[in-house]
């Protein structure tokens, strides 16, 4: 693989490193800023909404611009949300540093897969694209719990400063390593966004995805304060947990891109969403033992990020029948529908925390995804009587 994709990688370590650290560093940003856990937890709203919203329209506006050089004006951009986040003077300036960030952090993603595959032949495609979201995953394994450590010991603010180093290696690795001749695709224009957001079919698909992921963050949001508030683990041992949550992940991730493959996407979403249900009502029975709570996070991560790829294809799938002269459109705003998803998870949590209780948001988020899953039906339902999209 070329140099050049190592360089992508770099940089989507950082990127996925600022999106989800937020979530072990509520309660210390909290405390500091002398804020609610709920008022906290919108950080993670917020930065949501920055992506569902970046994603799509950025990238239409951007279409006619050199791919290089986006990259590395989102980049800047990026660098430049997280320093003003950790010198951010109060509230709702981090507030603002949180949506500025998400603003490039979707845009990134669908130029770095672009690139990716301009780097190689056809035939390595795949395989390109995987090792630069490589950085996400690992982000998620090693990058939170450390950078949830790190802001426990030395403040939040050094954790976004941390980013910002990440940042500038991945730009300076860019600039110096991903050749400025690569292949312009053709631009997809808000029309052509806005016809697949007319077809039915997708709408489905896209409520399942914003539901089903979504209803898990009304819980993840939350999940340091739960440790330390109910489960009454200390600092240390919270950031261990969330590092076994991502090793879960990683597992869980390459696990639901195989079962989608052997049994069909609809199957595959039914089981991973009604397991995920199940844990996460056993997280909220359990949450008080703390042996019992690290065994059910063990395998809460699995089931929480193994939907992502069995949603991603199974949305080609309709777009080609429903909608195949923007398939790439469809595929971004499904990427846009999971954020949006984290957004209202995010938000539905910390009204749940102000009203409930922190221990009532795994049942809230168990009930949630149930949801989901009767929506998985219905769409798989749909396929079966329009016969356009094959559902096992």
């Amino acid at each position: 693989m070329p140099l050049a994709l190592w360089a992508l990688t770099i940089s989507a370590f950082a990127v996925g490193t600022t999106e989800f650290v937020i979530v072990g560093l509520i309660p210390t940003i909290a405390a500091d800023l002398g804020v609610s856990l709920p008022s906290a937890g919108l950080l993670v709203s917020v930065y949501a909404l920055g992506v569902t919203i970046g994603a799509p329209v950025l990238t239409a506006l951007a279409g006619r611009v050199p791919r290089k050089t986006l990259l590395l004006a989102l980049l800047t951009l990026f660098i430049a949300g997280n320093a003003f986040a950790a010198f951010a003077p109060g509230y709702n300036s981090l507030l603002a540093a949180r949506f500025l960030t998400g603003l490039a952090h979707g845009v990134f993603f669908a130029i770095a897969s672009t690139i990716a595959t301009n780097l190689v032949d056809r035939a390595k495609e795949s395989s390109a694209i995987a090792l630069v979201f490589l950085g996400l995953t690992v982000a998620l394994v090693t990058g939170v719990p450390l950078g949830t450590w790190i802001g426990q010991i030395f403040g939040w603010q050094s954790v976004f400063l941390g980013v910002v180093l990440l940042g500038v290696i991945g730009l300076f690795a860019s600039a110096a390593l991903v050749p400025s001749n690569l292949r312009q695709g053709s631009a997809p224009c808000l029309r052509a966004q806005a016809r697949v957001l007319t077809a039915p079919r997708l709408l489905l698909v896209y409520l399942i995805t914003a539901i089903g992921y979504g209803g898990n963050f009304i819980a993840f949001t939350y999940l340091a304060p739960m440790l330390t508030d109910v489960t009454e683990l200390g600092p240390g041992a919270v950031s261990l947990v969330i590092l076994l949550y991502g090793a879960s992940v990683a597992v869980g991730n390459i696990l639901g891109g195989k079962l989608a493959d052997r049994v069909g996407a609809v199957p595959a979403l039914t089981l991973i969403f009604s397991g995920l249900a199940v844990v996460l009502l056993g997280l909220g029975l359990v949450l008080t033992s703390p042996v019992a709570t690290i065994v059910v996070i063990a395998v809460w991560g699995g089931f929480a990020f193994a939907n992502v790829p069995p949603l991603q294809v199974y949305t080609v799938r309709i777009a080609r029948d429903v909608a195949p002269d923007a398939i790439d459109v469809a595929s971004g705003l499904n990427i846009g529908a999971f954020n949006l998803g984290i957004a209202l998870g995010a938000w539905f949590g910390g009204v749940t925390v102000e009203g409930i209780g922190l221990a009532a948001t795994p049942f809230l988020g168990a009930a949630v995804v149930a949801f989901g899953v009767l929506l998985t039906r219905l769409s798989g339902r749909l396929d079966r009587t329009a016969s356009p999209v094959p559902a096992e």
